[in-house]
């Protein structure tokens, strides 16, 4: 192949055409948005700091109660990502480039599916990681006000120590984790003569980047457990989410909706919500109580 602007600017659109068709695959199966709510950035971070308290309506007695919210330090801080691919000069001038499609393919599926891996890491560190109140987002101490505006502490964790599974509820406007970003991904290239990586290193450079990053939202719509997956501790789990209450024992109406297993837990996860019985052989009373999510990502 003659290397001339004309040839170099088709290469150039057969690459991000193969970069898209990866993209577009992987983004079909995406799995981060059942659990992580988009919240878009337009700065180097963003506060969370409303994640404390959202009130709940009262009824009108006298004056009005102007509500304040109560501030937590939690911010999400933007990330920078980038994956770069060098073909070299020698390739193109020999015709030699069916290895390249393959590879930038791999790159489009490879950033579509940066979200996933972000999003399932950090729900599996949610056991020893901090959400917004100080706590780690599965923890047996969360603080929450009583009916007397006395402080006590609450759970969404079932303990154990086996293989996690996640019970949430994700119907509601922020669910439990946040996805931030700051800058979509883009093709770019440096595919000129006179670009330092040709002339230098007759590298013809090809690459995207993107800003962003994963954070917690609330801990009550969700509760990780490394119990045994059975019907007892799954009842356990819902019976915690439903009860929950905010500040002041206001109710916070939550119905859990999905369950979130890795591969090794999909057995146990289908029989308790798909089977007619359960292994007594009774009638199995948690069928379709909720989604299955079955995550490679929590391998």
């Amino acid at each position: 192949m003659i290397i001339s602007r004309p040839n170099l600017d088709a290469l150039r659109v057969g690459f991000s055409t193969a970069f898209a068709v990866g993209m577009a695959a992987t983004l079909a199966a995406s799995q981060y948005g059942r659990i992580a709510t988009t919240v878009p950035s337009s700065t180097g971070e963003n506060r969370y700091g409303w994640l404390k308290e959202v009130p709940g309506m009262r009824e009108w007695i006298g004056d009005r109660v102007i509500q304040g919210i109560a501030e937590a330090d939690y911010s999400i801080r933007n990330k920078d990502f980038e994956l770069t691919i060098g073909v070299d000069r020698n390739d193109i001038e020999d015709d030699n480039l069916g290895i390249y499609a393959p590879m930038f393919t791999a790159m489009g599926q490879s950033v579509a599916a940066q979200p996933d891996m972000l999003a399932f890491a950090l729900l599996k560190a949610g056991f020893a990681t901090t959400c917004y109140d100080g706590q780690f987002f599965f923890d047996t101490d969360h603080p929450v006000l009583d009916a007397a505006g006395v402080a006590q502490s609450a759970s969404n964790t079932g303990g154990g120590a086996g293989t996690g599974w996640y019970l949430m509820s994700t119907k509601s406007f922020l669910k439990p984790l946040i996805f931030q970003e700051r800058k979509k991904p883009m093709f770019v290239s440096k595919d000129k003569d006179t670009d330092d990586n040709v002339f230098m290193q007759k590298k013809f450079v090809y690459g995207t980047d993107a800003r962003l990053n994963v954070g917690f939202g609330f801990w009550q719509m969700a509760q990780g457990s490394k119990e045994t997956l059975n019907a007892a501790n799954y009842a356990a789990a819902r019976s915690a989410i439903m009860g929950r209450t905010g500040d002041f024992g206001r109710p916070l109406g939550l119905m859990p909706d999905l369950l979130v297993v890795p591969p090794s837990l999909e057995s146990a996860a289908r029989k308790l919500l798909n089977s007619e019985y359960a292994s007594g052989g009774e009638t199995n009373e948690w069928k379709g109580t909720a989604e299955l999510l079955v995550v490679p990502w929590l391998a």
